[in-house]
């Protein structure tokens, strides 16, 4: 998942640049930028979690920010600031995050309380 995280991120950050360079966006694409790779980060975090409920909270974060990176990525297609190739293409990978997060936080869960 790190490495997914990592490559969902600089696919974020591209877009965040031609978004910024080519299309002259700058308000949707920072919030993009941020939560885009707020996920990694705190999928990196729980790495070091100090608890299994640290470790929950870390992860839970990170399903919430690939939320929001969906939403900025709703908001960007049906603007036409991205194309719908592009959109669905990142809805994928952000959506198998939030998979894989979120499988990763009930299996936590259910291992706290056997």
């Amino acid at each position: 998942m790190k490495e997914k995280s990592t490559r969902f991120a600089i696919r974020i950050i591209n877009l965040y640049k031609y978004l910024r360079d080519c299309k002259k966006e700058t308000i949707l694409s920072k919030q993009l930028l941020r939560s885009g790779t707020s996920i990694g980060a705190n999928i990196r975090e729980a790495v070091y979690a100090e608890s299994h409920l640290d470790f929950i909270h870390k992860y839970s974060v990170a399903q919430k920010e690939c939320s929001e990176t969906l939403y900025w990525l709703e908001l960007l297609n049906k603007t036409d600031y991205i194309t719908t190739e592009q959109y669905v293409s990142l809805d994928t990978d952000c959506t198998e995050l939030m998979k894989m997060i979120t499988s990763s936080i009930i299996t936590r869960k259910k291992n706290l309380h056997p």
